[in-house]
C-alpha cells in the first residue's frame, strides 16, 4: 500500500460527531490516522418560541444571512417545514461550506457569499453589503455567537435580527483515550475550528492532560484562535488553515509535515 503525505501521523479531530466524517477520511487517504474527540455538540435551541415566528415573518426581511452550516441545517430544515422561501428574501452565506450546504435546499448558489475569504469581514466587504439602510435582515447562527457582523450592518443603518437556531454543548468525553494516545504513541496535531471548541478542549481533558495538549501543534481555521492559542498557554504557534474547509484543514497540516524536521523519522513525545 503507497504510503501517503500524512503517514503514520496521528490528528485529533474536534469537529462535532456528525461533521468529523469526512474530514476524517481525507486524513486517513493520505495516510494519517484520525482520533475522533468531538468538543462540540449542536443542541436545539432553549427558546424555540422567538425562532419559530421569526420563521413565520420571513416575508418582513430582505435579506437572510446563514453563519454556519449547522445555521443552515438547523434553520432551513425548520423554514421547509414550515413555508416557503419568499422570492424576494436574498440569501446570504459567510463561508465555503455554508454555501455549499445552502446549495443542496436551494437547488442554485446562495445570492451573496464571498468567493475568496470566508468569513464575516470577507461577506461584509462585498457590494451588496454596503447600501444596507432601512433594510431588514435576519441572521440565522449558533446561540451566543459573534455579534460582529450585526453591528456592522447596524452601523450601516440596517435592521438586523438575530436568530438562534441552536446552542453549543459540551459533550460527554473518553478523556482517558487521550491520555493514552499521548502517553504511547503520541498525538501530533489537533484540528481546531472554533474559540469555545479549543476552550472546551482545555477544560475537558483536565489538569494532568494539559500539559501535554499545551505541546501539541496545533491547526486552526482563523487568527482569532491564535488568539485563544496563545492565551492557554500553547507551546507552538498555531499553523492557520486558508479557510474552514476539511480540504484547507488537510492542505494545512501536509505543509506543517513536510516542513518539520525529521518528519520521517520515529516520533518523540513530548
Amino acid at each position: 500500500m503507497p504510503k501517503g503525505e500524512l503517514d503514520n501521523v496521528c490528528i485529533m479531530v474536534t469537529r462535532p460527531e456528525h461533521q468529523a466524517e469526512h474530514l476524517c477520511e481525507l486524513i486517513e487517504r493520505e495516510g494519517g490516522r484520525a482520533l475522533r474527540f468531538p468538543v462540540l455538540e449542536i443542541l436545539e435551541p432553549e427558546d424555540s418560541g422567538t425562532l419559530l415566528q421569526i420563521v413565520d415573518r420571513l416575508d418582513e426581511f430582505e435579506i437572510a444571512v446563514f453563519i454556519s452550516p449547522n445555521a443552515v441545517n438547523k434553520a432551513m430544515n425548520l423554514i421547509k417545514s414550515r413555508r416557503e422561501l419568499p422570492p424576494t428574501l436574498k440569501i446570504a452565506a459567510v463561508g465555503k461550506s455554508s454555501a455549499k450546504e445552502l446549495r443542496n435546499y436551494l437547488g442554485r448558489d446562495p445570492d451573496i457569499f464571498p468567493k475568496r475569504k470566508f468569513n464575516s469581514e470577507a461577506l461584509l466587504a462585498m457590494d451588496e453589503l454596503q447600501e444596507v439602510r432601512g433594510r431588514r435582515v435576519v441572521v440565522f447562527r449558533g446561540d451566543g455567537g459573534r455579534e460582529y457582523l450585526g453591528d456592522t450592518l447596524r452601523e450601516r443603518g440596517a435592521e438586523v435580527v438575530y436568530a438562534n437556531a441552536y446552542r453549543r454543548g459540551r459533550p460527554k468525553a473518553d478523556v482517558g483515550k487521550l491520555q493514552r494516545a499521548w502517553a504511547h504513541d503520541g498525538i501530533d496535531v489537533i484540528t481546531v475550528t472554533s474559540g469555545e471548541g479549543l476552550r472546551n478542549l482545555f477544560d475537558m481533558v483536565g489538569k494532568l492532560a494539559q500539559h501535554w495538549l499545551r505541546r501539541t501543534q496545533l491547526v486552526v481555521v482563523n487568527e482569532r484562535l491564535v488568539e485563544v492559542a496563545r492565551e492557554l498557554g500553547f507551546k507552538h504557534e498555531p499553523v492557520v488553515a486558508g479557510e474552514a474547509s476539511d480540504e484547507a484543514l488537510v492542505a494545512a497540516i501536509k505543509r506543517w509535515q513536510a516542513a518539520r524536521p525529521g518528519a520521517s523519522s520515529s516520533k518523540e513525545l513530548a
